[in-house]
């Protein structure tokens, strides 16, 4: 059977008969005219606000994420684990005026790596990417796009898919020192009972901070970026374990992977073709599992000083005196290698002293260190590598949402598959994504999705390349690749554990908690809504009406009144007769103008329908994006903070810096729901939303089309139809 698939341009394109196809209406856009775009919204935002702020005498307050008085929402998610991480809820929220008696968001007038020092949450993966950024030139500069210090508005930028989202926050941070009159009197006295004393002393500067902060007095960018990846994400426990390669992406726009050390061919070859080139096109992290501790007895083991499943950042890699070297930061400003080329070991030599500078180092527990290329490879088993685009790029992307075969079944290509075409040769990056479900992952359903795919240039027999393997259950997979002008095909394998959300106690939540369950659920409908085949109707009571679209209607309405106004003539006319009465006509004309098109018909070849169709003729569907991403665990309390947040499992090394995957499954059919209970719509288990994005030379633009396996439900229903 023949169907078309219509873009800007008129195609008539034949499909395989056992697919439903879905094309992306437009091009991809420039890569970097989408983050002009998105800049450019930012600033005007942040403009706006400020200037309202000023006319009111008011500093901005966030209603979106209101550290003080929406305390439970803004730190926590749906479910908690005791025993985690942050034992003890932050003592205070101030300003950034109340802490700092000269804030300033860049002292230097740019970002440093060696500003940031880990708080009381488990992100090191964030904060060892932030700190990998920050060693690019004018990179932090550019997603950190305006700011007015005085009223306390901050805007952002932040990669989400396949889209920059807008982070507006004000500048309230928690704080870990309490107020004066909640202290012991034992500790009053400490203070000689002089409140001023105290809060000069311990209640100023960036040390009484609860979350990330900065190592330079007065530097507020570190904590205030935090707050905005934590609101992107729902919340602060929700950036509780993660990939720094994953955080990296977000910031930059950029394409991520996982690289096994000890996969690596050639290492010579790998130094002068990848980690030569950090932070210039490349940005690297790096991390190892943590040591089994069974037969020595001794947990959380450190090897030579590193620590295990914990994000660390590469700052340069560096060639001097005939000797490879890798500088690297632990987020946490201390704690460092304390191997060979350590700080003040005995190969520190007179002679290499003078080379310090050529490293960009100095001796001090600051967190920074210097690795022998070879140590460096053998010590990190996991590398974060990060692709930086720039001007000559551009991207386009298709997203749908696919249905598989519940387990136990085939693990398959076919499900879903991609094609695009080329005009000309172009370098290529080919990734496979799934969503970034960091923000509901609570609701995100029992499986953990890996994938993978194949890609075949159309007419040939076999395979081009396929996706390098590294790592299970990863956010997404890519290809580099140099092709030439063609049609390509991308086969899709999926493949899923369902390894999460089955604690029993994960069913439900109170009642009280409806309000944060319905900004987690408005976020998942946002989300999938990038889909081609979301089906917008079943999830329009979690979908918001936006503020610019609720304008952009009602300026419509307004302009077509104003229009219809002045199509209207009105002519008076006043006539006297001869006894003098005075006869006034007034005669109103309204004009009315129709315009009619009339299309142009795509003449589709004629051909046999076979007895039983194999697929559903569908026209292409878009829905456009609105932009914007184990243990006994209890309840949140309202209005209470609850002892520690929840956090995603890491049994294996997908996060860092975490502790066992958390959630839920939805309750049995039929199964009575608790008084004062609400159970948890779950993600469906047999179905994933999957993106491919295809980055190609600005001058090479490409569509990408997206084909779904039809099932034999939909077959009858097209027959019968």
């Amino acid at each position: 059977m023949a169907t078309t698939t219509i873009t800007t341009t008129e195609i008539t394109t034949e499909i395989k008969p056992d697919t439903k196809t879905f094309a992306k209406q437009e091009a991809g856009l420039l890569v970097t005219k989408e983050l002009e775009n998105a800049i450019e919204e930012c600033r005007k935002k942040v403009e706006r606000i400020a200037k309202e702020c000023r006319a009111k005498n008011r500093k901005f307050r966030d209603i979106e994420f209101d550290l003080e008085n929406d305390q439970n929402r803004c730190l926590y998610g749906l479910f908690v684990l005791n025993g985690d991480s942050v034992n003890t809820p932050p003592a205070d929220v101030h300003r950034v005026t109340q802490i700092f008696d000269n804030p300033q968001f860049f002292v230097g007038g740019a970002a440093d790596s060696n500003d940031i020092i880990q708080g009381a949450l488990g992100d090191c993966w964030f904060l060892s990417a932030l700190a990998t950024v920050s060693t690019a030139p004018g990179l932090v500069e550019k997603f950190c796009v305006a700011r007015d210090e005085k009223v306390g508005v901050y805007g952002f930028i932040f990669f989400r898919d396949d889209a920059w989202v807008t982070v507006i926050i004000d500048d309230m941070l928690y704080t870990r020192v309490p107020k004066y009159e909640e202290l012991k009197s034992s500790e009053q006295e400490l203070y000689h009972y002089d409140k001023d004393t105290y809060n000069k002393s311990a209640r100023k500067g960036g040390k009484s901070l609860y979350f990330a902060k900065s190592g330079t007095a007065g530097e507020t960018w570190v904590p205030l970026i935090e707050k905005a990846y934590a609101k992107l994400h729902g919340c602060y426990s929700h950036l509780l374990g993660g990939q720094e390669c994953d955080a990296i992406e977000d910031l930059t726009g950029g394409v991520s992977t996982v690289l096994q050390s000890k996969d690596i061919l050639d290492p010579d070859r790998f130094w002068d073709e990848e980690l030569g080139r950090a932070n210039k096109d490349r940005l690297f992290g790096c991390s190892f599992n943590n040591l089994d501790g069974t037969r020595s007895g001794v947990s959380n083991a450190k090897v030579q000083g590193l620590v295990g499943n914990h994000a660390y950042s590469v700052l340069r890699a560096v060639e001097c005196n005939g000797k490879r070297f890798v500088v690297v930061r632990n987020p946490w400003g201390k704690s460092e290698w304390t191997g060979r080329w350590s700080d003040g070991s005995k190969e520190w030599t007179h002679e290499w002293l003078e080379y310090l500078p050529q490293l960009g180092h100095q001796f001090g527990d600051d967190g920074q260190f210097v690795m022998e290329y070879s140590d460096w490879l053998e010590s990190f088993g996991q590398i974060d590598r990060t692709i930086l685009f720039d001007s000559d790029w551009r991207m386009t992307s298709q997203w749908l949402q696919v249905t598989v075969p519940p387990l136990p079944a085939a693990w398959t290509y076919g499900d879903v598959s991609f094609t695009f075409s080329l005009a000309s040769r172009s370098n290529a990056v080919i990734v496979l994504s799934q969503l970034d479900t960091r923000y509901f992952r609570d609701i995100s359903g029992r499986a953990s999705w890996t994938l993978d795919f194949a890609l075949v240039k159309q007419g040939e027999k076999e395979p081009i390349a396929e996706s390098p393997h590294s790592d299970f259950y990863l956010r997404n997979v890519h290809l580099e690749i140099e092709l030439e002008a063609g049609d390509y095909i991308v086969y899709v394998r999926l493949d899923r554990s369902l390894d999460k959300n089955e604690d029993d106690d994960k069913k439900y939540v109170d009642e009280w908690m409806l309000r944060k369950m319905s900004r987690i659920m408005m976020q998942r409908a946002k989300s999938n809504s990038i889909a081609s085949n979301f089906k917008a109707e079943d999830q329009a009571k979690y979908l918001p009406t936006t503020l610019e679209s609720l304008i952009q209607r009602d300026l419509e309405e307004y302009e077509k009144k104003k229009k219809a106004e002045g199509e209207v003539v009105t002519k008076v006319v006043e006539e006297v007769s001869e006894d003098g009465t005075v006869t006034t006509t007034t005669t109103t004309t309204t004009t009315k103008v129709e315009t009619v098109v009339v299309g142009k018909k795509v003449a589709l070849q004629k051909e046999s329908p076979p007895e039983k169709p194999t697929s559903i003729p569908l026209p292409p569907t878009t829905v456009d994006p609105t932009p914007t991403t184990n243990g006994i665990s209890t309840p949140a309390l309202p209005n209470v903070t609850p002892e520690v947040p929840n956090i995603p499992d890491t049994s294996r090394s997908r996060y860092r810096g975490s502790s066992p995957r958390y959630g839920g499954s939805s309750a049995t059919k039929g199964e009575d729901v608790p008084k004062g209970k609400v159970e948890i719509d779950h993600d469906d288990p047999n179905t994933v939303c999957v993106g491919l994005r295809v980055y190609t030379h600005k001058d090479v633009p490409t569509v990408v089309v997206g084909r779904l396996k039809v099932d034999s439900d939909q077959k009858e229903d097209s027959e019968n139809s």
